[in-house]
C-alpha cells in the first residue's frame, strides 16, 4: 500500500526509508522538498489515490533513539479540532506531492475509517512494538526499524 497510483505527471523519487516525493523538481529556493522543517508539513492535506481528502497532518512523530521519522499523525473528522480522530500513518506509507503541498496515502476512505486510531486525549504508546507492528501491517509497509540501513542510500 505504500506506493501510490496517483498520477501528477511527475516522477516519484524513491527515498526507500522515508516518504516518496513527487514534484518539486523546479524548486531551487529553500531547502525543500528533500529536507524540510516539520512545522512546514503540519497542516498539509492528505489525499488518497482517488483524490479524496482524508484529513491533514497534525504532528510528525520522531523515533528519538533511532533517529527516524516514525509516523505522521493524520487528523480527520471533527470541526476546528474538536472531535477529530487521529491515525498514526507510517512515514514511508506516504508520498509527498511537493507541487501541490500535500501527501498521498494509497488507502480507500472506508479502509481508513476502520484503521487503528485514537483521540487527542488518549494517545497510544507508540514505542510499544506490538502496537507499532500492527499499525505498519495495517498500512502494508515494513516497520521502519526492520528496514536495512543500506536502503537509506538507494
Amino acid at each position: 500500500m505504500a506506493s501510490s497510483s496517483y498520477n501528477t505527471g511527475s516522477t516519484a523519487r524513491n527515498t526507500s526509508k522515508g516518504a516518496q516525493i513527487i514534484g518539486g523538481a523546479d524548486n531551487d529556493a529553500g531547502p525543500g522538498p528533500e529536507v524540510m522543517g516539520s512545522d512546514t508539513l503540519c497542516g498539509d492535506d492528505v489525499l488518497n489515490a482517488e483524490g479524496d481528502k482524508l484529513g491533514e497532518i497534525s504532528e510528525i512523530m520522531l523515533d528519538v533513539r533511532g533517529g527516524n521519522i516514525a509516523y505522521a499523525v493524520l487528523s480527520c473528522g471533527g470541526f476546528l479540532g474538536v472531535g477529530d480522530k487521529l491515525f498514526a500513518i507510517p512515514w514511508h506509507a506516504l508520498t509527498m506531492d511537493a507541487d501541490r503541498k500535500c501527501f498521498i496515502l494509497n488507502i480507500a476512505k472506508e479502509r481508513l475509517e476502520n484503521a487503528p486510531g485514537f483521540d487527542k486525549s488518549r494517545w497510544p504508546t507508540m514505542a510499544d512494538p506490538a502496537w507499532a507492528t500492527e499499525v505498519h501491517a495495517y498500512y502494508g509497509v515494513k516497520p521502519y526499524w526492520e528496514r536495512d540501513p543500506l536502503e537509506r542510500l538507494q
